[in-house]
């Protein structure tokens, strides 16, 4: 468990989310003037910016509740690493290099070549990204809703917010491979809407996409079960960490792909996107120090409903397009719904913060 900081403000957790949005629009501004030595190109990049922070954390916030709930279950150190690793790998690997390298792979360039490219001819750039929209959409969609499905087809899961659904996918959670099947049935129907080439490329992306899902769920366990094995101390790292980064990596596709609707520009996309990424990674912070997912008891449930929505989206999108907006604003209804509903609960019941932090001390 993440020790417990005294009481900090809301703002002190976003104090370096700032200081990055500061620079980062300053920078994004002084990328605008670069190209095109006008104040008029240095605002519309430096707006470009603060548009795409602000649609990274509408599409990540769920995102955060899900880190906060894996983190919990880690060691501190292994905490840490995720919150000061993850986000070189979250800004950095996501944001810049894994746009690079699907140009890269779909152009049949090299990196270096594939960087002139969004440098030099950003349109190209963004045409042969919107190119591997199809591939990328099916790939994440399946890794997020198998973690959607997995949270709710859990014979152990007690506590449930729309109970008449919840209830019946814990039941039916003790037949085996159940999410892999409803998965599956989700496949052949879009792939069979699709047809032709792309319902193939359809099928295969998604048959990686749930491959590395049981993959990851398969190597956290053996490398969590081997440090288990070592010491006390190494429990609860690696394997959860593997996790987190993939799955960190699949709510990031939407984003990046999205971006290219607002500007062709790598390295305003670079900029906005991880300004947002720091903003969910301080959300995670506060979460997990504040135990708000312990006194909130329906927001994990809002947080994975939204995961569920977004992946449907991501299969959809292969067929038609869908905004972002309505994306990012979907899933914040959902959650701001399920912290509602968390709220009433405990007015009913009279819990207060203080008893659900010796709840979960006790437990």
């Amino acid at each position: 468990m993440m020790r417990r900081a005294p009481h900090k403000p809301t703002l002190g957790y976003f104090k370096w989310a700032l200081i990055v949005t500061l620079l980062g629009l300053a920078l994004g501004g002084w990328v605008g003037w670069n190209m095109t030595g006008t104040m008029a190109g240095m605002a519309t990049a430096f707006f470009i910016c603060a548009v795409l922070a602000v649609l990274e954390i509408s599409l990540s916030f769920d995102n955060a509740i899900v880190n906060a709930n894996k983190l919990k279950a880690m060691t501190p150190i292994w905490q840490k690493r995720f919150l000061t690793w993850g986000i070189v790998v979250a800004v950095f690997g996501m944001r810049i290099i894994f746009p690079l390298a699907i140009v890269a792979v779909a152009a049949r360039i090299g990196p270096l070549e594939a960087l002139q490219l969004a440098a030099t001819q950003p349109e190209a750039y963004a045409r042969i990204m919107q190119s591997a929209h199809l591939p990328i959409a099916a790939f994440g969609g399946t890794f997020l809703m198998m973690v959607g499905l997995t949270y709710f087809f859990n014979h152990e899961k007690d506590i449930h917010w729309i109970v008449f659904l919840e209830k019946a996918m814990s039941h039916f959670a003790t037949i085996k491979g159940v999410e892999i099947s409803l998965v599956l049935i989700l496949v052949l129907i879009f792939s069979s809407l699709l047809g032709g080439e792309e319902a193939t490329t359809f099928i295969y992306s998604a048959i990686y996409g749930l491959l590395t899902f049981l993959l990851v769920e398969v190597v956290g366990g053996l490398l969590d079960a081997s440090q288990k094995a070592l010491s006390e101390a190494a429990r609860g790292g690696l394997g959860a960490f593997i996790y987190l980064e993939v799955l960190d990596a699949s709510f990031s596709f939407d984003g990046v792909i999205g971006a290219f609707a607002l500007t062709q520009n790598l390295f305003i996309i670079a900029i906005g996107l991880g300004i947002g990424a720091m903003y969910v990674r301080s959300m995670t912070i506060m979460l997990v120090e504040n135990a708000t997912l312990a006194h909130y008891r329906y927001l994990e449930h809002g947080a994975f409903y939204a995961i569920l929505i977004l992946s449907v989206i991501m299969y959809v999108q292969t067929l038609m397009h869908i905004p972002e907006v309505v994306t990012g604003l979907g899933g914040a209804a959902l959650i701001g719904i399920s912290l509602w509903s968390s709220i009433r609960y405990n007015k009913r019941e009279q819990v207060t913060p203080r008893d659900e932090k010796i709840r979960v001390g006790e437990s």
